[in-house]
């Protein structure tokens, strides 16, 4: 049977009204919680239990193996789901029904999250409850363009443009402390969002990041605008679930 994936993203509020549309239908399901970092020979064994060898879609393990959240399956002749969800999946389990319980638990969790957007010139923090904001801190600084001229005066201006960038992340990192630093203790989680190459190394200069290291999601928010509008387009972001529905 060839299948074909079909990529999209739903909202937390979205997600909640998928699982109660799909409980309504009244189809048969069976549901696979695996937390992240499942054993590959345990997720290979458990999905033959309820799907033929054959008709197990090719990138099905691969999307399990490298989602840092975990992974739920819905699998039946009618619906066929790959949901990623936004936070961690704690617990194995499987359920040969459709059963949407521990996703909704985790969708509607009192989870204390900490946003860190940065791009050269531009950055946003914020903490949030769920999807509300409890503090947060946009702002600017000077980072020139990259210079396209070669020669010494080419290196000069890298040179500088060096400094600046370590007076950028100064910056930023002292508004950081000040942001996070009341929910040092209470922080769930942290997600950054922006340039990957800037924040690679951003982080490595801002030690007070470091503490939040076995809190943080292994992912990056592609965000564009580290700004307060950039911060609630985040935080929705940052509670989607990426969905994957393979059709015939």
């Amino acid at each position: 049977m060839m299948l074909t994936p079909n990529r999209y993203k739903l909202s937390r509020t979205s997600t909640l009204h998928f699982l109660d549309e799909t409980k309504k239908s009244q189809h048969e399901i069976t549901t696979l919680y695996l937390p992240p970092g499942s054993p590959a020979k345990n997720v290979a064994g458990l999905l033959e239990t309820f799907i033929e060898p054959e008709n197990i879609p090719d990138k099905l393990s691969e999307y399990i193996e490298k989602s840092p959240t975990g992974s739920i399956i819905l699998w039946g002749d009618h619906d066929r789901y790959l949901i990623l969800p936004p936070f961690s999946i704690h617990k194995e389990e499987l359920f040969h029904r459709f059963e949407g319980r521990p996703l909704i638990a985790l969708l509607e969790a009192d989870i204390l999250v900490a946003l860190v957007l940065v791009r050269l010139g531009h950055y946003g923090i914020g903490v949030f409850r769920g999807e509300g904001l409890l503090s947060s801190k946009v702002g600017t600084g000077l980072v020139h363009a990259r210079h396209r001229q070669g020669g010494s005066s080419s290196h000069r201006f890298e040179r500088h443009r060096y400094k600046q960038m370590e007076t950028y992340f100064t910056q930023v990192g002292v508004h950081i402390r000040e942001q996070l630093e009341p929910y040092i203790k209470s922080l769930n989680y942290l997600i950054y969002g922006g340039q990957r190459e800037t924040l690679m190394e951003f982080r490595k200069q801002i030690d007070v990041l470091k503490a939040f290291d076995e809190r943080t999601l292994d992912l990056i928010l592609n965000i564009r605008e580290p700004n307060q509008a950039g911060l609630d387009e985040a935080i929705r972001e940052a509670w989607s679930c990426r969905f994957i529905r393979w059709e015939n």
